[in-house]
């Protein structure tokens, strides 16, 4: 069963705040979402929110992220995008055409799953791998545009 975002907050010793649980809420379902996204969504939601500004939402996510309720993860090249999915060490693909990311399981046991081949003195207990390339829709819509060219 899954906790509901007050239980979620209490675990963690947070305050359980309309701001929070409205940010939680919004990232059931819509894994990879940008502050934008979110803002967009808790807006749609209407006074579930609580009143957040911008710098408010950006003030939830950094401590979700910081008791570990929420991950954020940074493709190059792209806004920060913030999940639910934390502790299980999983990596992302994401598509270079339309930026759809994807969860990618751990391939090899437990957290870090891999490891460097010096530590340099670091206990390491994570790894964070970002795999690059064309989704399905992504290559057959580069390959229906580029079907219809003739080359000189």
């Amino acid at each position: 069963m899954e906790q509901s975002a007050d239980d979620l907050l209490r675990s963690k010793g947070l305050r359980s705040t309309a701001q929070r649980r409205a940010v939680l809420t919004a990232l059931r379902g819509h894994p990879h979402s940008t502050a934008a996204d979110l803002e967009t969504r808790i807006g749609a939601a209407g006074s579930s929110g609580g009143g957040l500004s911008r710098q408010g939402l950006y003030n939830v996510l950094d401590d979700l992220a910081g008791a570990r309720l929420v991950r954020c993860i940074e493709p190059a090249g792209s806004p920060a995008r913030y999940e639910l999915r934390v502790g299980d060490n999983h990596h992302h693909l994401v598509c270079r055409g339309c930026g759809r990311i994807e969860d990618i399981d751990c391939a090899v046991g437990s957290a870090p799953c891999l490891a460097p081949v010096q530590e340099r003195g670091f206990t390491v207990d994570e790894a964070e791998i970002t795999w690059w390339g064309m989704c399905e829709e992504c290559r057959q819509a580069s390959a229906g545009s580029t079907a219809g060219t003739v080359s000189a």
